[in-house]
């Protein structure tokens, strides 16, 4: 299954479209508007929350966005380690099984493994002129589609915390 996960170019909660390969709607992504953490849900498309995204409040070194159930349980937790021996990663905690993002010194292409198998890849588009981020999200498993959507969620929300964007 592949999705592409387009940030909207006007909006102030900070949605973002999630579309499969043919163009259809997959999933979707409402932003919270004032929301200092950034708190972001993903839907199914009747609107039903699956996961909550949300960045920590307080960070110092590292940045972290948290990712809770519809049930409001917090199930991971997604950290990043710029630059660990040249290549940018994350770290998730907290999941069910043992679960990291690995991905090259730019920031443009991600590899999800979950107990050392590839489950998916991300590639984030380049820019040349200052657009919406966009992902693309290329799943094995298409019953891990809502998580690694916000995982992907998380990673922007990283991103741009690190970019200094209050969006």
């Amino acid at each position: 299954m592949k999705l592409v996960i387009k940030n909207k170019f006007l909006s102030l909660r900070g949605g973002s479209k999630v579309l499969d390969e043919a163009g259809n709607e997959a999933f979707l992504v409402r932003g919270k508007l004032f929301s200092v953490t950034k708190k972001k849900y993903v839907c199914d498309l009747q609107a039903h929350n699956l996961y909550m995204v949300r960045n920590k409040y307080w960070h110092f070194l590292t940045k972290k966005a948290f990712i809770y159930n519809n049930n409001n349980e917090k199930v991971a937790f997604v950290k990043s380690r710029f630059f660990q021996w040249g290549k940018n990663k994350y770290i998730v905690e907290g999941y069910k099984d043992e679960l990291r993002i690995d991905g090259d010194l730019f920031s443009f292409n991600y590899q999800i493994i979950r107990n050392d198998e590839v489950i998916g890849t991300i590639k984030r588009r380049f820019e040349i002129v200052p657009l919406p981020d966009q992902f693309t999200l290329d799943i094995k498993y298409d019953e891990d589609a809502p998580f690694l959507v916000a995982l992907v969620i998380a990673i922007d929300n990283i991103i741009d915390n690190r970019n200094g964007q209050s969006r």
